[in-house]
């Protein structure tokens, strides 16, 4: 039997614990650093005296090392999360070089099935020694289970970072994904690594005709070239779903020529842009990071101008404003939801769990007009609190709804204060509904289903 060291030798919720190993198997491929790096972290969720607990192991793609997504303790727990009923995760891969970050890469040529089986071989002692001791309880080796980390993304460079009071660190990258040269700009927060906050379509423009390669690598090394983004068009698909909720209260919008929109978080300001822009909102936004306004400013083409305020400066501003709702007389045809967690845990990774708190939700139901709408964007991880935080709403508000991002564990949820006039999708009159059908998909608008 595998003796396996302390303090590894027992699941305990978690738990994080990073150690150097001599590189015995030095793959000039794959794994080729005098050292490996191994970083194993037990599920908050795990249970110390589970008879039977479920350990697997990522090798870290060469060259993103430095990748916040494998290097932090937050894009670790990103990725337990991701594959999901874990006990423990481990990763190995190479020894990153020293104070240095991820500004550019290129994944590496793919290695043959019989090389990554060769790898994995080799790697099983090492592994084994890593599981806990009940792993070991039938007197069998435990068969180690190997996780495979996919990415569609052929080219990222980092174009810049940032350092926010509040948010902490952050970047904007510019990156090229497989299939027809599509260009995206994201940004990426350091305390949840995996989760984009903002993506849109990249444009490269130049004055003169581009011959070169369209390839993302070769447009930056032409000097003609700069990029634009296109705030017009979502990406995301969770926003295409939250806007596609105004169609629930089409009968009502229709009378505004500039109804009022709350947007409770920034981010890159695509939301944003698209209600001011192409709905003809008056859009309040608020923000608790000035940095992130920044950075949308710089690279996102958020608008500098028109009717927007913004909110700042501490991270409990979006939830402080709700709270203090009822001394601010003003109130809006729709109040959209479009925050992340702070932190990875095991509850919501959108919005923050304090906003399931029934005087933030009171908060939110005054902030909503007459006729008005509650959009938020809700990441679960645990479905009986999701559960309890919808009954709360149908409690508050006259009905709720739900739009399910089936591949993306991603709902969107609309909530009505009072009783509207139904809104019929197929009606040609409504001036409101034509322009929303224009813009967004009708499928997230058929998807709607009220709880």
């Amino acid at each position: 039997m595998m003796e396996t060291s302390l303090p590894l030798a027992t699941i305990t919720p978690s738990q994080f614990i990073t150690l150097k190993k001599i590189n015995r198997l030095n793959h000039c491929r794959l794994l080729h650093t005098l050292h490996l790096r191994v970083a194993v972290l037990d599920s908050p969720a795990a249970k110390a005296d589970d008879e039977s607990p479920v350990i697997a192991t990522l090798i870290v793609p060469k060259n993103m090392e430095t990748d916040w997504n494998f290097c932090t303790e937050s894009g670790h727990k990103c990725l337990l999360f991701k594959f999901g009923n874990l006990s423990r995760l481990i990763l190995i891969g190479n020894t990153p070089p020293p104070d240095q970050e991820l500004d550019e890469y290129k994944p590496p040529p793919e290695i043959d099935t019989e090389e990554r089986e060769m790898v994995k071989d080799k790697l099983k002692p090492l592994i084994r020694a890593l599981h806990p001791k009940v792993s070991f309880n039938h007197g069998l080796l435990p068969e180690p289970l190997f996780l495979i980390y996919e990415d569609n993304v052929v080219y990222r460079v980092t174009i810049a970072k940032f350092t926010g009071a509040i948010v902490g660190e952050f970047l904007v990258e510019d990156v090229e994904l497989v299939g027809d040269h599509q260009l995206r700009r994201r940004l990426r927060f350091k305390r949840t690594p995996s989760l984009i906050q903002s993506e849109v379509i990249l444009h490269p423009l130049s004055h003169v005709v581009i011959t070169t390669p369209r390839d993302l690598e070769s447009l930056r090394n032409n000097e003609t070239v700069t990029f634009e983004p296109n705030t017009r068009v979502f990406v995301q698909q969770y926003l295409n779903a939250m806007v596609s909720g105004l169609s629930v209260i089409a009968s009502y919008l229709d009378r505004y020529r500039n109804p009022l929109a709350l947007c409770l978080g920034i981010g890159g300001g695509v939301l944003l842009n698209f209600m001011l822009t192409e709905m003809r909102y008056h859009v309040t936004g608020v923000e608790a990071d000035p940095m992130v306004l920044d950075a949308a400013k710089r690279h996102f083409g958020f608008n500098r101008s028109g009717p927007i305020q913004v909110f700042y400066p501490i991270i409990e501003d979006a939830i402080e404003y709700v709270r203090k709702s009822q001394l601010n007389k003003q109130k809006f045809q729709v109040v959209f939801v479009d925050l992340d967690a702070s932190e990875i845990n095991d509850e919501f990774r959108a919005p923050p769990p304090e906003f399931f708190k029934k005087i933030v939700l009171r908060g939110l139901r005054f902030l909503v007009a007459r006729n008005g709408v509650l959009i938020m964007n809700v990441v679960p991880l645990n479905r009986l609190l999701y559960a309890s935080m919808i009954q709360e709403l149908k409690e508050l508000f006259h009905k709720v709804y739900e739009i399910n991002l089936e591949n993306e564990d991603n709902f969107v949820v609309i909530a009505t204060a009072t009783p509207v006039a139904s809104s019929n999708v197929d009606d040609s009159d409504n001036n409101f509904l034509k322009k929303l059908k224009s813009l967004i998909p009708r499928t997230y608008m058929n998807s709607i289903v009220e709880l």
